[in-house]
């Protein structure tokens, strides 16, 4: 959880544009991000794929009146609303963006091109790496989404979470741990420190607050994952048993990461409908 989900990026400056914060070539410029090119395959009346500033026109005369996030894991359906074919697929993709007022969803399938794995996990840019995105739109079920809690709710639970994933961390010894270990605690600091734009116009400064803890959160529980018990990456020092008890201690922390996360880029649509009553 060290960088944000597409699906994120999706619907925060999705319902930025909605509300009529940002234009359509901010919003589809932020959502891409550092990606070459995002595309949307199976709108409704779009015989192929598009581009995102056109997807993101046509979703908002269809009838979008905001966006939701779903981030699922086996087992945990975050988010999702069924019918189960789309929560198959977004569960393959492990995340999702659902729209409101349309009864649309939008799973991501990333390609990329370039140097291979270990090659990009050396690099201290990903420049070299092409990647593409292609959002998937498919029909969803009109109904509550699964396991969301409210900003309020994730806020108690993540303070919890932080204390167990730091506890985590202190007796794994992460300041002695390898490189892989490092790099990942240097790349959440420097994140943390460039002050960075998190979520987008349109939404409360709690939902900012949530969504900046969660990533915290997350972040500790990647590094805890990646150290092995004597400071070392995983290897031949560390059993799997070990290996598999510390995985499961980690478990709730990061579904707690994950609840919190949605909770937060869910917030805009969340309010709105409050609102409407």
């Amino acid at each position: 959880m060290l960088d944000e989900p597409r699906s994120g990026r999706l619907a925060a400056w999705g319902n930025a544009l909605l509300a009529g914060l940002v234009s359509p070539d901010e919003a589809a410029q932020r959502i891409a991000d550092d990606d070459a090119v995002h595309r949307v395959r199976g709108l409704p009346g779009e015989p192929g794929p598009v581009g995102l500033t056109l997807a993101l026109g046509r979703l908002r005369a269809l009838g979008a009146s905001g966006l939701r996030v779903a981030l699922p894991v086996p087992g945990h359906p975050l988010g999702l609303s069924g019918p189960p074919e789309f929560n198959a697929r977004a569960l393959e993709a492990g995340e999702a963006v659902l729209v409101s007022g349309a009864a649309l969803g939008l799973v991501p399938e990333v390609s990329e091109s370039g140097p291979g794995d270990a090659a990009r996990e050396a690099a201290v840019s990903r420049a070299d790496v092409h990647v593409e995105v292609v959002w998937h739109c498919l029909a969803i079920r009109d109904a509550p989404p699964a396991d969301v809690p409210s900003l309020g709710e994730a806020e108690r639970e993540l303070a919890e979470a932080l204390r167990e994933a730091t506890e985590v961390l202190a007796r794994l010894d992460v300041a002695g741990s390898g490189p892989v270990a490092q790099a990942a605690l240097e790349a959440y600091r420097a994140r943390a420190e460039a002050g960075r734009q998190v979520l987008a116009p349109g939404y409360p400064p709690r939902a900012v607050r949530v969504l900046e803890l969660a990533q915290r959160v997350g972040a500790l529980v990647g590094i805890a994952r990646g150290a092995g018990g004597d400071g070392r990456e995983h290897g031949g020092a560390v059993s799997a048993s070990e290996i598999a008890a510390r995985s499961e201690a980690l478990r709730p922390v990061e579904r707690t990461a994950r609840r919190a996360q949605v909770a937060a880029y869910n917030a805009y649509v969340e309010e709105a409908e409050r609102r409407r009553g």
